[in-house]
C-alpha cells in the first residue's frame, strides 16, 4: 500500500506532493505533543510536591506555634524507648521539636528532600514517606536511650525522616534506570553527605538511634523499591 501510494505520486500535482510528505510530518507533530504533555506533567508533579512539602514542615511550624504560644508542651508525645507509652510517638515524634532552633534546623533539609521525593512519582512517593517515618520511629523505640542521666529519654524531631530519605535517594539513584534520579542522588549526596557523622554514638541530646534507624530504613525502602 505503501509503494503504491509513492508510486502513484510520482507526478508533479499539489494532492501528491501533501500525499508524499504527510506521513513525514505527522511524527514531529506527534513528538511536539507528548513533549508538551510531559512538560505539562512535570510542572504539575513539581507544583504537587512542593504543596506535600508545605504543608507537612507548614503542620509543624503550627505545633511549635502552640506550644510556645499556649506555654504547653507535646514532647509527651514523643518515642520513649521500650515503653508502651512512647509507642504514640511512632506518629508524632518528627512532628515535635524541643525548639525553635530544633525545628529551623530540621525544616529547610526536610522541605528540599520532600520536594525532591514527590517530584517524581516512580520513587513511590507516599508508602516511601510511610515505611520510613514509621520504621525510624520503631527501630529508635527498640535501640534508643530509655534513660540519660536518671531521667527517661524521649526521642523527638525530624531528622530520622531526614536521614532516611538522604539514604533512600542516595541508593535510589543507583538502582533506578533514570538519569534524573542519578542527577538527584549527586546533588543530595554533595549537599548532605556530611550529615552521617550523626549516625555514629555520641553523647548529649541528639538522638543518634534515630538518625541511625532513618538511614537504615531508607536503605531497604530504596532496595524494596527498585532492587
Amino acid at each position: 500500500m505503501a509503494w503504491a501510494t509513492s508510486w502513484s505520486c510520482s507526478g508533479k500535482r499539489p494532492a501528491c506532493r501533501y500525499a508524499r510528505f504527510s506521513n513525514w510530518l505527522a511524527p514531529p507533530r506527534a513528538a511536539h505533543y507528548n513533549s508538551a504533555a510531559m512538560a505539562r506533567s512535570g510542572r504539575h508533579n513539581f507544583t504537587s510536591a512542593l504543596q506535600a512539602s508545605f504543608l507537612l514542615v507548614g503542620l509543624m511550624f503550627f505545633i511549635k506555634a502552640v506550644e510556645l504560644v499556649g506555654g504547653i508542651s507535646f514532647a509527651g508525645f514523643g518515642i520513649v524507648p521500650r515503653d508502651e507509652r512512647g509507642l504514640i510517638g511512632l506518629l508524632f515524634s518528627p512532628l515535635l521539636h524541643g525548639n525553635a532552633a530544633h525545628l529551623l534546623a530540621n525544616a529547610a533539609p526536610l522541605f528540599v528532600l520532600m520536594t525532591l521525593l514527590f517530584w517524581d512519582r516512580k520513587y513511590h512517593p507516599w508508602r516511601t514517606l510511610a515505611f520510613i517515618w514509621l520504621a525510624s520511629g520503631l527501630g529508635t523505640w527498640l535501640i534508643g536511650r530509655g534513660m540519660t542521666g536518671g531521667q527517661l529519654t524521649v526521642h523527638i524531631g525530624a531528622s530520622s525522616v531526614i536521614y532516611g530519605l538522604v539514604v533512600y535517594l542516595l541508593v535510589a539513584g543507583f538502582l533506578m534506570d533514570s538519569w534524573r534520579a542519578v542527577f538527584v542522588a549527586i546533588g543530595v549526596g554533595v549537599a548532605y553527605g556530611g550529615i552521617f557523622y550523626g549516625v555514629l554514638p555520641q553523647s548529649g541530646p541528639i538522638s543518634w538511634e534515630g538518625h541511625l534507624c532513618g538511614a537504615i530504613a531508607g536503605f531497604f525502602t530504596a532496595r524494596h523499591n527498585h532492587g
